[in-house]
């Protein structure tokens, strides 16, 4: 694999999660279009950086030692790229520890530079929160590969920091770059809430948050089947998004025991809450993480999951493919994981190369919903 080279450092990275010959690196050529033009300024050591969701670690890495960065995102996958690329260039593990979107920032940063996220309503909770962060003279830069540069990502720019200058294109990369002027103190749109009629909830959904604004239509088709009658079973909500699949299964089966997992520090913080309010003081597990990866072999009983098609803007399957073998091995003999996806995406075939029985519960002309037991 390449590696990263700039005025700032040379760094080996890897993407997170390890994969075999894994076909796409670490950066791209906007994090090196970021550390060149931040280079061009030969800021003192004293400036205050910021970095927003640095996939994994390439730009607070290349900074570590040249300046006071701090860094922020609502990635625990790119939170662990960081850590394991600390390791690799030669730092110490915790020599740099990220701070979840979910919690606040604390400056004042004299530089904020920001890697444009694909949902855009994370993007403009980040810049809400830098009012009152950035000290005078303060500059923003957002960045991001042209064909991921929707011009909204400008607009939020604009209405939140202040005026916007976009640079050219380097290597199929682009900087917006904005100046900070004073604006009225403006009011988070988020977390955002709906409500469902069965089961009679209303769910909050923080910025990143999939399908905020309404009830996605797997889960929606997903939901009339979960597994009733399951007693005292152990069962995860595997990449839970807001909670809804865990809470809707828990009010059916008031003696299961729930984990819920996802890899967005916001989704976590949803889920959380959203269990509080449906289900009250109810003894539940709630964590950001890699899946089910530190779930110990053979301890569930069930695994609820509708799976991601994408991590950022690569689309595929590995995700998914990578879940259904964290499940597998976390459910003892006998359990079973209940999955939903889109009809061509193939799912039954890859679910019976891991399980010794799969069945379809329920389709929809979009949708099915498979069974498959270890």
């Amino acid at each position: 694999m390449p590696l990263l080279d700039t005025p700032f450092a040379q760094l080996d990275l890897i993407r997170q999660p390890e994969q075999q010959n894994e076909p796409l690196q670490a950066f791209d050529a906007a994090d090196e279009y970021l550390l060149n033009h931040l280079a061009e300024q030969n800021l003192p050591v004293e400036t205050r950086v910021l970095v927003l969701n640095d996939s994994f670690g390439a730009l607070a890495i290349s900074l570590l030692g040249k300046v006071q960065v701090s860094t922020s995102g609502d990635s625990f996958l790119a939170f662990q790229g960081l850590e394991k690329n600390l390791l690799r260039n030669g730092h110490t593990f915790d020599a740099l520890r990220g701070t979840p979107a979910s919690e606040p920032l604390v400056g004042p940063f004299d530089r904020v530079l920001i890697r444009v996220p694909k949902t855009l309503a994370l993007l403009e909770e980040q810049l809400i929160r830098l009012q009152g962060q950035l000290a005078p003279g303060a500059q923003v830069v957002a960045a991001a590969m042209v064909k991921h540069l929707p011009r909204a990502a400008g607009d939020l720019l604009e209405r939140y920091i202040g005026p916007v200058q976009a640079s050219l294109a380097v290597k199929k990369a682009r900087l917006l770059i904005s100046t900070p002027e004073a604006k009225t103190p403006a009011l988070s749109p988020y977390p955002s809430r709906y409500r469902l009629e069965q089961p009679a909830i209303e769910l909050l959904n923080h910025a990143n948050v999939f399908c905020r604004e309404g009830l996605d239509i797997g889960t929606r088709a997903f939901l009339p089947h979960l597994p009733k009658n399951l007693g005292a079973a152990r069962v995860a909500d595997l990449g839970c998004g807001n909670g809804v699949l865990a809470i809707a299964s828990a009010l059916q089966n008031p003696d299961a025991h729930y984990t819920l997992v996802d890899e967005s520090f916001m989704a976590v913080q949803s889920a959380a809450q959203n269990w509080r309010a449906a289900l009250g003081e109810r003894e539940v597990i709630v964590r950001a993480g890699d899946g089910l990866a530190g779930q110990q072999a053979q301890s569930l009983d069930v695994v609820l999951c509708n799976p991601p098609f994408h991590q950022q803007q690569v689309v595929g399957d590995f995700l998914a493919w990578r879940m259904f073998q964290q499940a597998r091995e976390a459910l003892v003999v006998g359990g079973a994981l209940y999955i939903v996806g889109n009809r061509h995406l193939g799912y039954h075939s890859k679910l019976a190369r891991l399980f010794r029985g799969v069945e379809q519960v329920a389709a929809t002309p979009k949708f099915v919903i498979l069974k498959a037991r270890k």
